[in-house]
């Protein structure tokens, strides 16, 4: 009589294995399917998991914000005023631009030294064509944005052709376009903007209609809503898990309270800062950019993993020089923010403690310091935090120093909850 040994003999170890793969493979539950199945309860479990697995997202920078809020609210009244508000998101912009351009390089796993350099040689040779060569302003906006992407995807040749690590490629490109900036500038050391040619008005124009920042306020609500809308109908129709419209329209009027909370206390000033709308262009266009295109998948992957990348096809070599060169651009246009702000380019432009909040910024906002996570709006996020950090210390008179050293602890607590992220997300598996 034939006995079957299949029933009794002791699994093989890769079986089992298997098949401890398999059961999680079929427990695993998209966000989507778990909300829209769900509900309310499915926000909960999936807000569980995220915690558990170490997804924080942006919820600690946002918390961050609330808390800052809050605390200099309570010891001066002026912080939440519409002049100060308005103050804050038009001197964000010039570091902001410069920190989107960090996101880019940080999601690689890199760093770019030179950004501060650029952006103060960049600003130099703006006021050079068009105050002493006599350059109409707009030609002498786009040669310095120009030269700025070509100065960051030399940088990129030498990292991605030649190998050098990009830590001493930019660090020498830091002092080099230091030097030049001085040089460009002469004896004087500076040179004054019209305030009321095309640089100067970058800081100082307002849409002074309060149509235009409710306008504004309506576009974006409308614009997320049709994009959520849309690609959760996509997504439908392609028969994989999506989000119900109750989530879609939950999210939208969040959106919208903050967008019309804003055009209000933009109206009860001077109205809608140019620099604001052209800094949310910006934003808007790059996030596109990184997620709904090959490239930005392309830009992510690399951050993964760059031998993963080259095998599956991709221009390693090509994503990684471009990727300096958006850096070299957005550090241009930074630099014309700044010297719009103050009238002026001179000698102090990208120095002083620029280069360290535009790396804070992008950090403290969420991006990931080991590449691969991050956002354009992190550099929002981020710019917002250390901007009205220094506000509000500065509506307090606390002396410079305490500000250097405040924004340095809330960059280490920022990276110190990256690297616990990461250990997190590997435990879980998500890494």
């Amino acid at each position: 009589m034939s006995t079957d040994n299949t029933s009794t003999a002791p699994k093989d170890e890769h079986e089992v294995v298997n098949s401890e793969a398999a059961a999680a493979a079929v427990t695993a539950v998209d966000p989507r399917l778990l909300v829209q199945e769900q509900g309310l309860a499915g926000y909960i479990g999936e807000f569980r998991r995220k915690i558990k697995a170490g997804e924080l997202g942006s919820l600690p920078v946002i918390l961050g914000l609330v808390a800052i809020c809050i605390i200099f609210q309570s010891l001066n009244s002026a912080f939440l005023s519409a002049q100060n508000i308005n103050d804050i998101t038009v001197t964000m912009v010039g570091t902001g631009m410069i920190s989107v351009g960090i996101v880019f390089v940080l999601l690689l796993g890199e760093i770019d030294l030179s950004v501060g350099s650029v952006s103060g040689a960049s600003s130099a040779i703006a006021a050079v064509l068009a105050v002493n060569q006599g350059w109409p302003e707009w030609a002498a906006v786009l040669f310095a944005v120009a030269v700025g992407a070509l100065i960051g995807a030399v940088h990129g040749f030498f990292f991605a052709v030649l190998g050098a690590p990009a830590f001493a490629v930019t660090l020498a490109g830091l002092l080099f376009w230091l030097g030049f900036m001085l040089q460009t500038l002469g004896e004087n050391g500076t040179i004054n903007l019209d305030s009321d040619g095309l640089i100067g008005k970058l800081t100082t124009y307002f849409f002074s209609d309060v149509a235009a920042a409710y306008g504004l306020a309506a576009v974006v609500t409308v614009l997320f809503f049709l994009s959520s809308f849309l690609g959760n109908r996509r997504r439908e129709a392609a028969g994989i898990p999506f989000r119900p419209l109750s989530d879609t329209i939950l999210r939208t009027a969040l959106l919208g309270i903050i967008s019309f909370a804003a055009a209000i206390m933009y109206n009860q000033y001077k109205g809608l800062p140019l620099a604001t709308v052209i800094f949310l262009v910006f934003l808007v266009g790059t996030d596109f950019l990184l997620r709904r295109t090959s490239y930005g998948r392309k830009i992510f992957a690399l951050g993964g993993s760059v031998e993963a990348s080259r095998r599956a096809g991709i221009n390693v070599t090509a994503v990684r020089i471009s990727v300096f060169a958006i850096s070299g651009g957005f550090a241009a246009v930074g630099g014309l923010f700044l010297a719009s702000k103050i009238a002026s380019a001179n000698q102090s432009a990208g120095t002083g403690d620029l280069l360290m909040n535009a790396i804070a910024a992008a950090v403290i906002g969420g991006t990931s310091l080991f590449g691969g996570r991050g956002r354009t709006w992190n550099a929002l996020l981020g710019v917002l935090v250390i901007v009205s950090i220094q506000y509000g210390l500065q509506l307090e008179s606390i002396a410079e120093p305490v500000k250097y050293m405040i924004t340095a602890g809330v960059l280490l607590t920022t990276v110190v909850i990256d690297s616990i992220t990461r250990k997190t997300q590997k435990t879980a598996g998500r890494a």
